[in-house]
C-alpha cells in the first residue's frame, strides 16, 4: 500500500504501527465526512481550472460510491491505509487512475482531518443538544407531576428546609438547558471551514475557500491559515468542555436519584428492570446504570484534561501530537450520548412514594419558616433566629404539602414557573431544526441525494 507521503523508502514496521495508532478504527466514523469534503474540493478545483467538468463528475461519482459503501458498512480502512484520507484517495486512484491522484491538489491531510472532525462534531453537537432537550422535557414532565410532593431539602447532607420533587426535577431541567448555551457556543465556533489552509500556510493556487465553505454548509471560512493549524485540539476541547459540564449535571442527578431511592429514604423507586443484581446477595437491586453515568463523567473530564495537556505547550504549526486529540474527543461524544439516553430512560420510569416523602418530615425542617414568621411580625430577624434556635423543641410540625405550596415567589416550590423552561425547549428545538436543515441540504446536494441517486 503506497502512502500519500511515500517516495523512495519503506517505513519501519514498528514505527508505522505506532504512528498509525487507532486512526483506521476511529476514521470509520469520518468516511462520509471526508468524501463530502472531497466532493466540495473537487468542485472548487473545477471552478479554478485544475479539473475539467468531466473529471469533476467522475470524481464525484466515485466519492458517492464510497459514501454508499461506508453507509452499508462495506468501506473498510486498513492499517496499511494509515487513515481515511489515504483510503479514499487510494480507492479513487484504483478506480480512476491518474485522475484519482489529482484530488489532493491544494490541500493537506492537516486541513482534511480538521474538516472531517468539524463536520463530525457539528452532527454530534446537534444530536447531543436534541437529547438534552428530550431529557429536560422528561424532567419537566416529572416536575409538573410531582410538584406537590414534599421532600426534606438538605445542606451539608443535613436536614434544612422543606423542598419538593417538583423543585428538584425542575432544577435539573433548568441546569441542562443552561448547558445548551455552551453547546451552542461550541457549535458556532466549529461552524467555520478550515479547508484551504493546506499544511497551515496556504497555497500558491487561486483557490476559492468561500465556495468550499458554502458547498459544505459552513457559516463562514476560518480566515487565518496558521490559526487553522493552531486550532487543532482547541476546537475539540471547546466541544469537550461543554460535554464535560453536561456530564457533571448528569452525574449529580444520578447521585440524587441513587440517594433518594435508598431504602433509608424510599422517596422514589427505580424499577427492577433498570437495576442489575448481585452474584452473591439474592435481594440486591443495584442502580448500576446511574452509578456508571456518575463514574463516566470522570472519564469525560479526564479526556478533556488530556487534550488540554497535549496542546498546551505546542508552538504554532501542525504537529503529530494533534492526532492524539481525536480519540478522547470522539470517545467523549459517544459516552455523553449514552449517558443522556440512560438518564432520559430512567427519569421516565421512576416511581414516587408520596407517603414516604411526607412521613420523612420532622419539626426542625420548619424552624427557618418560624423565624421568618416572627420577622414578619416585626421582630428583628437575628433576634427571631436566636429565639427559635434556643427553643427548637417548640417548633411545630407543619403540613409539608401546604408549606411548599405557600412559597409562591418566582422559582420557589409553590411557583415552579416551568413554562420558562418549556419555552426554552421549544426555542432550542427550533434552533436544532434550523441548523440541521441549513447544512443537510448542502450535504445532500454533494452526496447526490438531490437528483434521485
Amino acid at each position: 500500500m503506497t502512502k500519500l507521503w511515500q517516495k523512495d523508502y519503506e517505513l519501519d514496521a514498528l514505527i508505522e504501527q505506532f504512528t498509525v495508532g487507532n486512526d483506521p478504527l476511529l476514521d470509520q466514523k469520518l468516511v462520509v465526512y471526508d468524501c463530502m469534503g472531497s466532493i466540495a474540493h473537487a468542485q472548487m478545483l473545477q471552478r479554478i481550472g485544475i479539473l475539467t467538468e468531466q473529471e469533476c463528475a467522475l470524481l464525484k461519482k466515485s466519492l458517492q460510491e464510497i459514501i454508499k459503501q461506508a453507509q452499508a458498512g462495506n468501506f473498510i480502512i486498513e492499517q496499511a491505509d494509515e487513515d481515511v484520507h489515504t483510503a479514499v484517495e487510494q480507492y479513487l486512484t484504483k478506480q480512476l487512475g491518474d485522475l484519482g491522484k489529482k484530488i489532493h491538489t491544494a490541500r493537506s491531510r492537516n486541513d482534511q482531518v480538521a474538516l472531517d472532525m468539524r463536520l463530525y462534531l457539528r452532527d454530534e453537537l446537534l444530536s447531543t443538544t436534541q437529547e438534552v432537550v428530550k431529557a429536560s422535557q422528561q424532567l419537566l414532565a416529572q416536575a409538573n407531576t410531582y410538584k406537590d410532593v414534599p421532600i426534606p431539602g438538605r445542606t451539608h447532607f443535613q436536614r434544612a428546609m422543606p423542598s419538593s420533587l417538583g423543585l428538584l426535577f425542575g432544577a435539573y431541567a433548568e441546569s441542562l438547558l443552561d448547558t445548551v448555551i455552551l453547546l451552542q457556543a461550541a457549535y458556532e465556533l466549529i461552524d467555520q471551514s478550515p479547508l484551504g489552509s493546506a499544511a497551515g500556510y496556504g497555497v500558491m493556487l487561486p483557490i476559492d475557500r468561500q465556495l468550499v465553505a458554502d458547498l459544505l454548509g459552513f457559516a463562514k471560512v476560518q480566515n487565518n491559515v496558521v490559526y487553522v493549524s493552531n486550532s487543532r485540539g482547541k476546537m475539540e476541547s471547546v466541544v469537550m468542555q461543554a460535554l464535560a459540564q453536561l456530564m457533571v449535571d448528569l452525574s449529580k442527578l444520578s447521585a440524587d436519584l441513587i440517594m433518594l431511592s435508598m431504602p433509608e429514604f424510599g422517596y422514589i423507586e427505580i424499577p427492577k428492570e433498570l437495576c442489575s443484581g448481585s452474584s452473591l446477595m439474592p435481594q440486591k437491586r443495584n442502580p448500576c446504570a446511574l452509578e456508571l453515568v456518575r463514574a463516566k463523567s470522570a472519564g469525560v473530564i479526564s479526556e478533556l484534561m488530556q487534550v488540554f495537556m497535549i496542546i498546551r505547550g505546542l508552538p504554532s504549526g501542525y504537529h503529530r501530537d494533534f492526532q492524539e486529540t481525536k480519540e478522547p474527543c470522539m470517545r467523549s461524544c459517544t459516552t455523553t450520548a449514552q449517558a443522556l439516553q440512560i438518564i432520559t430512560h430512567t427519569i421516565g420510569k421512576i416511581k414516587v412514594n408520596k407517603q414516604a416523602c411526607i412521613a420523612s418530615f420532622s419539626s426542625e425542617l420548619f424552624a427557618t419558616d418560624q423565624a421568618l414568621l416572627l420577622a414578619q411580625q416585626g421582630i428583628p430577624f437575628r433576634d427571631a433566629y436566636k429565639q427559635v434556635g434556643l427553643s427548637l423543641d417548640n417548633v411545630a410540625l407543619e403540613d409539608p404539602v401546604a408549606n411548599i405550596q405557600q412559597k409562591t415567589h418566582q422559582g420557589a416550590s409553590g411557583n415552579l414557573n416551568l413554562a420558562l423552561s418549556e419555552a426554552r425547549c421549544t426555542q432550542y428545538c427550533a434552533w436544532i431544526e434550523q441548523k440541521q436543515t441549513s447544512y443537510k441540504c448542502a450535504l445532500q446536494a454533494l452526496a447526490g441525494e438531490d437528483d434521485g441517486d
